[in-house]
């Protein structure tokens, strides 16, 4: 029964309002918009304040945001292995000249690749070794001094404080802090094991380079045919353009390094050895490495061990070293460096000093030690690929150059007026 006036009324309500809106219709008033059917005022409302894209927009951005904060874990997590990654495609890209000689020969490139390795590997344990031993001496020749350097310092205290100290006394203070030295042990063995577990990842840093260096190098053309197959034809030629200028700089400058190390060892090595220096072939092989292969500062590195070692034998002999140090810098600047590197790269001073600052900000001193042959290919990309034009002469570029021009002609016809009057020439 309830049911029947419910609906009774329902009815009876559409029917007016259908009267209603024919009445509207007739009297000429524009028609009620109507809303589609299970739409009410509210819904119309809310539709309107908001479309209905924007829910999916919303969840879309909120996907976006979360892949990116994704992304961007993932390459932190990842970055050292992308570092490792950089540095073995520099060093394969060193190597794989002399590999692409052996393997025109007839040697198999994985062979190849490993005899290479194998002769850079003794380069490097000698060049270790001899440092190494170098370093040995000097410590336990400092140990043995030690006593010795003690009381003389003890004796210039106590005559220039006007002090009365003595070994005795020292002794007794240093077992009254037993436990300072107690701690100082305790923290001296907390940073041996925190040295050692950084050797530790050193090492397998250095063995995944290696290994990465070794597939890089051995593998070079087929990593070469997988990344072309990845590009349009059109594309591939550039890609394996612009490779094959990366293995002519980076390989040139490398081995022009490497040339200028040996003749930059063997040089000291004579002077070292006329000096009577001790381990000659060891400061000798320590300076012509640091100089060609630390950038910037190696060749003040290279030049303070000598001098230091001089100076615990003959302090004259510190003079003569310094002397040739510097003698032989320049003579490397203006004579040697240039002729070696007309056949491979040459990379302006001031290039490479920015090109180290650059690499040292991105990646420390990863980044400076292959800042230079990274230089030295960009280099050869914009030689290559930038053109150039003609400068015409301009007093605005060349100021100095044109007021020395004109001397140089005030004073070939000075030379000429002299010889006529001399009657040396017509």
């Amino acid at each position: 029964m309830g049911e029947t006036v419910g609906v009774t009324s329902s009815t009876e309500a559409q029917n007016s309002d259908r009267s209603a809106r024919v009445a509207d219709e007739a009297a000429g008033a524009p028609p009620e918009p109507r809303l589609p059917e299970g739409e009410g005022p509210g819904s119309r409302l809310w539709g309107s304040g908001m479309p209905r894209w924007l829910p999916r927009a919303m969840v879309l951005a909120l996907v976006l945001v979360g892949l990116f904060q994704l992304a961007d874990w993932a390459f932190h997590q990842l970055i050292d292995l992308f570092v490792m990654l950089l540095v073995a495609f520099f060093l394969s890209l060193a190597l794989e000249p002399a590999v692409d000689r052996m393997a025109a020969r007839g040697v198999r490139r994985g062979v190849g690749t490993f005899l290479v390795f194998v002769a850079v590997g003794i380069a490097v344990i000698g060049f270790l070794a001899a440092l190494g031993t170098l370093l040995v001496d000097q410590v336990a020749k400092i140990a043995g001094d030690l006593p010795h350097l003690v009381d003389n310092l003890m004796n210039w205290v106590n005559q220039t404080f006007h002090q009365d100290l003595s070994l005795g006394e020292l002794q007794k203070k240093l077992l009254k802090d037993s436990g300072a030295i107690e701690n100082y042990a305790q923290q001296a063995a907390d940073n041996v094991w925190g040295v050692s577990s950084t050797v530790i990842g050193g090492l397998f840093q250095a063995f995944t380079v290696g290994l990465f260096t070794f597939y890089f190098t051995a593998e070079g053309p087929r990593v070469r045919r997988t990344v072309c197959s990845l590009l349009p034809p059109a594309k591939q030629g550039e890609v394996l353009r612009a490779w094959e200028i990366a293995l002519a700089k980076t390989g040139g400058y490398l081995y022009s390094r490497a040339l200028l190390a040996v003749v930059s060892a063997a040089g000291h090595w004579v002077m070292f050895a006329l000096l009577d220096l001790p381990y000659s072939a060891a400061l000798a092989v320590w300076v012509g490495v640091m100089s060609q292969f630390v950038p910037t500062i190696g060749t003040y590195l290279a030049g303070a061990l000598p001098v230091l070692v001089a100076l615990t034998v003959q302090p004259v002999d510190a003079l003569w070293v310094l002397v040739f140090v510097v003698v032989y810098q320049q003579v490397e600047n203006y004579l040697l460096h240039p002729r070696i590197t007309a056949k491979t790269v040459d990379v302006h001073p001031a290039v490479a000093f920015g090109a180290v600052i650059a690499g040292a900000a991105l990646l420390g001193a990863v980044g400076a030690l292959i800042a230079i042959p990274a230089a030295a290919t960009l280099q050869g990309f914009v030689g290559t690929y930038v053109r150039r034009y003609e400068v015409a002469t301009d007093p605005r570029i060349d100021r100095g150059e044109q007021r020395r021009a004109r001397r140089e002609l005030r004073r070939e016809a000075a030379r000429r007026l002299r010889r006529m009057v001399g009657g040396d020439g017509k």
